[in-house]
């Protein structure tokens, strides 16, 4: 299962092993993308990974998590970005972008972070500024501006960070957003934003082409996300023809999470099962085994890694040889294939 393929509309991952989005703080200070970024995501594909999810990349300065994260808010960002996709499909890798907003939890230095309600993450952050109605149209076209960009430099799939407490997951939590208008209370009120920004990403996205949205299915606090409520949320993107929910958790505020391997499958597998949507499953999961039988048991369509590919950026060549999968390599490292 681990090397099967997964077709998604027009897409067709060569195998189920997705490389989690995860900031490298690398960028320079206007946003580009840089060496660091191109030998990063391109080791990865080198070393086997089916789907390259490229980290948060902010659809405006603002919505950067510190002053050197990825943007895409201007077209001088879309080449560098290009060189990466391009060579990375090269190896046959499949390559996403993670289109985010930081909301309150931006630290950016020269500019003031904005949210759904003025609550600052902690006292080690800004006090941000609370959007206004116009402000929050404003950010739904800077979403679909990106996008466009997106698309430009060739990504096959988007995903929208709706997760960790950023921007979209504060909008989305009733402990990070206390609005009285069509923004906040209800849950339907409180997914607005998100409904909106997948609505304006899909007026300039190619209907063949497949968009996610990443979720933090449990705030672990009370009074918060938890499991029920996030599928009460999700219900309400069903008709809006999502492709596959990224099933992460956690990031509202600081709180203790029971940390063990495949922590948060069990949310995965609940979208899954009850709303049918195609799901990734992520968390402590570094064992081959482990991931072909969560495949085999049907609780996720892909196995995003995060750490693991830090680590050891080859996890899938050896993740073929512990499940005796005869895969392709890359010709200049042949003589090194393990025999299976």
């Amino acid at each position: 299962m681990l090397f099967t393929p997964l077709k998604i509309k027009s897409v067709t991952i060569k195998n189920r092993i997705m490389m989690s989005p995860m900031c490298q703080y690398s960028a320079d200070t206007d946003g580009l993308a840089n060496n660091w970024h191109f030998v990063h995501y391109v080791t990865r594909a080198i070393g086997g990974v089916g789907l390259i999810m490229m980290e948060a990349t902010a659809v405006e300065s603002r919505g950067r998590i510190t002053d050197n994260d990825l943007g895409l808010w201007n077209d001088e960002q879309i080449e560098p970005l290009k060189k990466i996709v391009d060579e990375c499909k090269k190896h046959g890798a499949t390559v996403g972008i993670q289109l985010a907003h930081a909301g309150r939890k931006s630290e950016v230095t020269d500019e003031t972070p904005v949210a759904p309600s003025a609550m600052n993450w902690s006292d080690e952050y800004k006090l941000p500024h609370e959007l206004t109605k116009d402000e929050i149209k404003d950010i739904t076209i800077k979403f679909k501006d990106a996008a466009k960009r997106a698309l430009k430099a060739g990504f096959d799939i988007i995903e929208i960070h709706a997760a960790h407490g950023y921007l979209i997951h504060e909008f989305l939590s009733p402990l990070s957003n206390k609005r009285n208008d069509e923004y906040g209370g209800s849950v339907d009120n409180r997914v607005r934003i998100l409904k909106e920004v997948i609505k304006s990403v899909k007026e300039v996205w190619p209907d063949n082409k497949p968009i996610f949205v990443r979720v933090s299915a449990d705030d672990y606090i009370s009074g918060g996300i938890n499991i029920d409520e996030m599928i009460n949320i999700l219900s309400h993107i069903k008709d809006q023809d999502v492709d596959l929910i990224d099933v992460s958790t956690g990031g509202l505020l600081n709180a203790k999470i029971d940390l063990y391997p495949g922590y948060q499958v069990k949310y995965s597998e609940r979208i899954k099962e009850e709303l049918g949507f195609k799901t990734a499953a992520v968390g402590l999961i570094t064992k081959a085994e482990m991931a072909e039988q969560l495949l085999k048991d049907e609780k996720a369509d892909l196995i995003a890694l995060g750490r693991e590919l830090l680590r050891n950026p080859y996890w899938p060549l050896y993740a073929a040889h512990d499940l005796k999968e005869d895969i392709k390599w890359p010709k200049q490292y042949e003589r090194g294939k393990f025999r299976v």
